[in-house]
């Protein structure tokens, strides 16, 4: 049976350059880890941990340091490096073979299992900072009619990535399953939410903007 990857080995040619292990993958595994590669900078993240996790998410079986290099041709350095960041986020599993020394990694599973971690992972280093920041600036006493304009502006921002981070906690809680299929629902929600405006009345978002306006 052919393998998808096959691990390989360093070797130096005549010209003693280290061998161009990526043509040991196969084209459709290849372009999967390239364009993984070029996408890592839009997502934030260095384009060798792109590689590297793209590499592990279509193996078979876990990897080592070495064959993750040698496939990627990328210097060992470099792979761990990768690694810690991968690790960071919490996407990938390590793990040994009985007999060997050496540490082998491979990714999550199950791609809901993927969805969850990486979400979880952004909340912590971008939301969380975020609310924080927001909260303490909303309990600060404005000295001018700019400070007030700006806090009733962070307000704002701060009901709305609130109110995001607790549906997400909600989201989290979910089973796969239910998960898909409340992604699935699509369109179906919006419908949804229109006919309980329809039932509730549809006026009262604009009377309440009324109202506040008043107050002012």
């Amino acid at each position: 049976m052919q393998r998808t990857i096959r691990v390989v080995t360093y070797h130096l040619s005549h010209a003693g350059h280290r061998h161009n292990a990526l043509n040991d993958m196969t084209p459709l595994v290849l372009t999967f880890v390239s364009h993984f590669g070029e996408m890592g900078s839009r997502w934030g993240i260095n384009r060798t941990v792109g590689q590297i996790y793209a590499l592990l998410f279509v193996t078979e079986r876990p990897l080592n340091a070495d064959e993750i290099g040698e496939l990627l041709g990328i210097s060992r350095s470099n792979v761990s490096i990768g690694l810690k960041e991968l690790q960071s986020w919490g996407l990938v599993r390590q793990s040994r073979i009985v007999g060997d020394r050496r540490e082998y990694f491979s990714s999550l599973g199950d791609v809901w299992e993927i969805f969850r971690v990486v979400a979880a992972e952004r909340r912590r280093r971008e939301v969380a900072p975020t609310l924080s920041v927001l909260r303490e600036s909303l309990l600060a006493k404005p000295t001018s009619p700019e400070d007030q304009f700006a806090q009733q502006r962070m307000r704002d921002m701060h009901e709305l990535v609130d109110l995001a981070n607790t549906w997400f906690d909600d989201l989290q809680r979910l089973s796969p399953e239910s998960l898909a299929q409340l992604m699935k629902m699509g369109t179906q929600v919006q419908k949804l939410l229109n006919a309980k405006d329809k039932l509730l009345g549809g006026g009262r978002p604009k009377a309440r903007a009324a109202s506040r306006q008043d107050e002012t």
